[in-house]
């Protein structure tokens, strides 16, 4: 038996740093939107402050991430960001529900909200999350940091909004557009929020990832070497956001090359697939072969 792994690159300081900035300017939005009385502005900052959870939940995890594995966590702490990702939904659940009930009783009873305010504060936010945005980009690209961007977009929209909200009182003292655009950022608040609660448990029910097809990996693992008679028993699923495993059964023809046919599986699996950590299970073609445990049809030569 074999395998092959690598660790994660540290992400800490990227995360840290847009932690910062986007902390630091929900605060303001909150203060701003208490002060201007704008609910747009209050869900914006909501959503930024989420987002700054989020980020922190993420360098906490790049943090723990690099624990090495221990008797009683073979794998190490490298889930941790996932559950993390899954309490983070949560909270943002509640965010929105709270927003929602905040706007419904300003659309029965609208409040006066002080436009020119929430322009100024809101165009300060669009800045900030494009600098947040960048840092994020130029960093390292994990699932963790690639789902961090679409929260900093969800934030450019929602403080687009909220401009949107403070120039249009400014000009036609139409009130009833704050709550009504505060309505628009739950919506991107659910949008983003919903897709990592899927990717989270779909990783934490270790499933295959979604960019990856097991057959086509099979076949593609039955052709890396003349020796390869059939692969069984193939297994696909991720540690963790930038970590993807795979465990297999490979039915040789001839158990002296079996150290060629390692190299092949690790190089094609690596470089076409981005798979870090293989255990893979040598077997010779005269040996009985289980039927598979995920049910799939072995992949090989039919011979």
């Amino acid at each position: 038996m074999a395998h092959d792994h690598k660790h994660p690159a540290d992400s800490r300081k990227t995360l840290l740093l847009a932690l910062c900035i986007t902390g630091g300017f929900a605060v303001v939005e909150l203060v701003g939107g208490l002060l201007a009385n704008s609910l747009a502005l209050i869900g914006d900052a909501g959503h930024m402050a989420t987002d700054a959870l989020a980020l922190g939940l993420g360098a906490l995890a790049a943090a723990i991430s690099r624990i090495g594995a221990t008797a009683r966590y073979s794998y190490g702490l490298r889930r941790a960001e996932v559950l993390g990702a899954f309490i983070n939904v949560l909270f943002m659940f509640g965010v929105v529900v709270w927003i929602v009930i905040e706007a419904i009783e300003r659309v029965q009873e609208p409040v006066t909200v002080a436009g020119p305010t929430v322009m100024v504060i809101a165009a300060i936010g669009l800045i900030i999350n494009l600098v947040v945005f960048r840092i994020l980009h130029a960093g390292e690209q994990t699932l963790n940091t690639r789902g961090a961007l679409l929260h900093v977009l969800g934030d450019l929209l929602g403080s687009v909004a909220a401009l949107g909200a403070g120039l249009i009182v400014w000009l036609t003292d139409w009130m009833l557009i704050d709550p009504l655009l505060s309505l628009l950022v739950c919506g991107l608040i659910l949008l983003s929020s919903t897709r990592v609660l899927l990717d989270s448990v779909h990783v934490m029910m270790e499933g295959v990832p979604p960019e990856l097809s097991l057959s086509d990996v099979g076949e593609s693992m039955a052709g890396a070497h003349p020796d390869i008679m059939q692969i069984h028993d193939l297994h696909i699923w991720r540690l963790s956001s930038d970590m993807t495993a795979l465990s297999a059964h490979v039915v040789l023809r001839e158990s002296s090359r079996w150290p060629d046919v390692l190299n092949d599986l690790r190089t094609r699996l690596h470089t076409q697939y981005g798979i870090s950590h293989i255990t893979i299970q040598p077997e010779m073609a005269d040996e009985q072969i289980v039927v598979p445990a995920n049910d799939l049809p072995p992949m090989g030569r039919n011979e």
